[in-house]
């Protein structure tokens, strides 16, 4: 059974939870490929009072709505973090996982966890440990993330000035001691971008922008696409006037003093750059997983919550309801649900049982109605919000 999308539905126990199991699965059997249907295992929870109970429900619909978007959030960084190489579809599923399993094993097998969430707490307790544990993990990521995409912005930056434009790139990388006059109290070498359509008109006219240049001083040192890179050597006097004249022609005089101590300490940046972003990475994406893995699991444990409050309101004392995940066949959700509200319609007698297109007027805020309590679940941590 493809797809991302899951319902969680509870309905009252006949004589027995076992008996509502047995029925829901011959109704849904009966029609070919409707759905495959999960035990969804809810522990004896503390009920509290019914106030406590109406405002938890409440209470848990914006936790819920928090969780969700934490748990997209930290999967859309995963996305953002991982290398191009790394950012297939197989590639990206193995990263966002609960428990190292993909997200439709874990709902479709989950179990409560008692370490994380004993149920010996109030049911309002449990909703405060999820709440501080996700909010904690918002707080990190935004600080992990930031500081990593600096860390990257701050490398790309210095590779565009390797690899760019020679208006603008580093230049460093392209020369070598043996283009410049050095040590000259007289004398500098300048460096000048030329466009290629201009390399002739350079040739004829660099000796004559201005008086004091060492005739055949220019060397083409480095070429791209659009520009070349040349020396010329002249007269420390006459620089100021050589870059004016030369500027009027189209030579763009780059401002170049031959360090190689700033050439190895460049180089170093880089490489220091590099190594650290890469250590980065791969802290960032350990620490991106693990969380994401706690953030579902919290997430899933809210909708846990969440039908068993909603099914105590629906269903009254003393607890006695079945709690079912059930996996839709896309192609068939339209009869699916016909076929679910006409075996729980007894249930509510507001509800007619026409046709689906029938039953939603009874939308209650952004959460839709139906005679059983239900919940839509969606693995598809990049489609479109589920609450």
């Amino acid at each position: 059974m493809s797809g991302h999308e899951y319902w969680l539905i509870s309905a009252p126990g006949e004589k027995t939870c076992q008996q509502t199991w047995e029925s829901l699965n011959a109704t849904t059997g009966r029609h070919s490929d409707l759905c495959k249907n999960y035990k969804f295992h809810i522990p004896d929870l503390k009920v509290g009072t019914l106030d406590q109970l109406v405002g938890l429900s409440d209470d848990l619909n914006k936790l819920d709505t928090f969780v969700e978007v934490v748990c997209r959030k930290l999967a859309g960084s995963i996305a953002d973090t991982l290398d191009n190489k790394d950012k297939n579809q197989q590639q990206l599923s193995e990263h966002i996982q609960a428990n190292g399993v993909d997200l439709g094993q874990y709902v479709t097998k989950f179990q409560w966890d008692l370490a994380k969430y004993p149920i010996k707490q109030s049911l309002k307790s449990l909703q405060d440990i999820i709440s501080k544990q996700i909010g904690q993990i918002d707080t990190d990521m935004k600080a992990k993330t930031s500081s990593y995409n600096n860390l990257r912005g701050n490398l790309q930056s210095l590779e565009r000035k390797q690899t760019g434009s020679l208006l603008v790139r580093n230049l460093s990388e392209l020369v070598k001691r043996e283009n410049f006059v050095l040590g000259s109290e007289y004398l500098s070498t300048l460096l000048v971008v030329v466009p290629k359509a201009f390399f002739k008109d350079w040739q004829l006219k660099y000796e004559k922008l201005t008086d004091m240049i060492v005739p055949r001083s220019s060397n083409l040192i480095f070429e791209d696409n659009d520009h070349g890179l040349f020396t010329v050597t002249l007269f420390n006097k006459v620089v100021d006037e050589f870059k004016a004249h030369a500027r009027e022609n189209r030579f763009i005089v780059r401002e170049f003093q031959y360090n190689e101590e700033d050439i190895t300490a460049g180089k170093n940046e880089m490489t220091k750059l590099e190594s650290d972003l890469k250590r980065q990475y791969q802290i960032l994406l350990r620490w991106l997983k693990v969380n994401f893995s706690e953030a579902f699991i919290a997430w899933i444990h809210v909708k846990a919550l969440r039908l068993f409050v909603e099914s105590v309101l629906r269903y009254g004392l003393p607890v006695n309801f079945l709690s079912v995940l059930i996996h839709p066949n896309k192609r068939m959700q339209r009869r699916l649900r016909d076929v679910l509200n006409q075996l729980y319609a007894h249930l509510d007698t507001s509800i007619s049982q026409g046709p689906i297109d029938d039953i939603p007027g009874l939308n209650l805020g952004s959460q839709e109605y139906y005679p059983y309590v239900y919940f839509k679940v969606s693995t598809d941590m990049f489609g479109t919000q589920t609450v």
